[in-house]
């Protein structure tokens, strides 16, 4: 029931954002849940980087349903979104950008 309430009013606040607010926020609540899913499943990962890489890289709808885990917590479906955003090769030209060929071998 929390979660639905805390759903709820996410809805209602984005409903009154503009496109870029939504956009903005939708991305932040998003990178809330991803940067607990590379902290558990990549140890040793700069975060920060690894996060932007992947946030960068997912589409509109995989970044609403991340944003949408954060009111919950991660879950196995939210590992695999995240680990099939970051095997893109999109992505993994990111994450060797930013040298975090670390991330590659850990199986992403």
């Amino acid at each position: 029931m929390r979660a639905l309430v805390s759903t709820l009013c996410m809805a209602g606040l984005l409903a009154a954002c503009t496109p870029a607010d939504r956009d903005q926020v939708t991305r932040s609540a998003a990178r809330s849940v991803v940067s607990r899913v590379v902290v558990q499943q990549f140890p040793g990962v700069p975060v920060q980087p690894a996060i932007d890489c992947i946030i960068d890289n997912a589409t509109t709808p995989e970044l609403v349903g991340l944003a949408s885990d954060a009111v919950t917590g991660p879950t196995a479906a939210t590992t695999e979104v995240v680990t099939r955003i970051a095997s893109r090769p999109p992505t993994i030209q990111c994450l060797v950008g930013q040298g975090l060929p670390a991330l590659l071998r850990t199986g992403a």
